[in-house]
């Protein structure tokens, strides 16, 4: 027996002219309603136990995507960063302004005194579709300067705890934007922005001066 001095049951079956069994699983799904829709989201295991990474962490192991002759091919970490000084940066999304203006452009034009310093390999990861990046590599000239890399599942940055939610403004979950060297897998130098919309100390002259 439920009171309505415990709850205004009365006022919940307002306006409901069913079976008195329907009435009540109607009150019953607005009570459970409302108590676990007062209740935090349960944090996921991997917002739990994410960490951003830091200098001396090695690279997790992830899957990074590039459109090839015959379609979409697959790179592992070990791929990109084994045995090489790589230098890596990301950018929040292919197109936008800063990553179309700046920040790709600047290390498109500095490939060569970043081989100069020892760089085997300039590398761009980004939360989109491989297409995407290809057409935003021919569209900017990064081919054979830069290696534009597709971690669309955010799969990488999420291990790296270098995604942020771009919801707000439509683009879902996006890598923040930073650039680190790597050597055989180690991080050696990690800059990152505090703002997403600038690239001051995760730009090529930035990383050039710290090589």
């Amino acid at each position: 027996y439920i009171s309505n001095a415990w709850f205004p049951v009365n006022s919940l079956f307002r306006g409901y002219n069913a079976h008195p069994l329907a009435t009540f699983h109607v009150w019953l799904a607005r009570v459970s309603a409302s108590l676990y829709g007062a209740l935090p989201p349960k944090p996921s295991s991997e917002e739990t136990t994410s960490m951003t990474i830091v200098q001396g962490d090695s690279l997790p192991d992830a899957t990074f995507r590039v459109v090839g002759p015959n379609g979409i091919e697959t790179l592992s970490t070990k791929d990109v960063f084994g045995g090489k000084k790589v230098v890596l940066f990301a950018v929040p999304g292919a197109f936008t302004p800063t990553c179309h203006l700046k920040h790709l452009p600047g290390f498109v034009s500095q490939a060569d005194a970043f081989k100069a310093k020892g760089v085997d390999d300039v590398v761009c990861v980004a939360v989109n579709d491989p297409f995407v990046l290809e057409a935003w590599g021919k569209a900017t000239g990064a081919g054979g300067a830069v290696t534009i890399l597709s971690d669309g599942n955010a799969e990488f940055t999420k291990k790296i705890g270098m995604d942020f939610d771009g919801g707000g403004i439509g683009l879902g979950t996006r890598s923040k934007r930073y650039a680190m060297v790597v050597e055989d897998g180690v991080v050696k130098t990690l800059q990152t922005e505090e703002n997403p919309g600038v690239a001051e100390v995760s730009s090529a002259e930035a990383i050039l001066a710290a090589l």
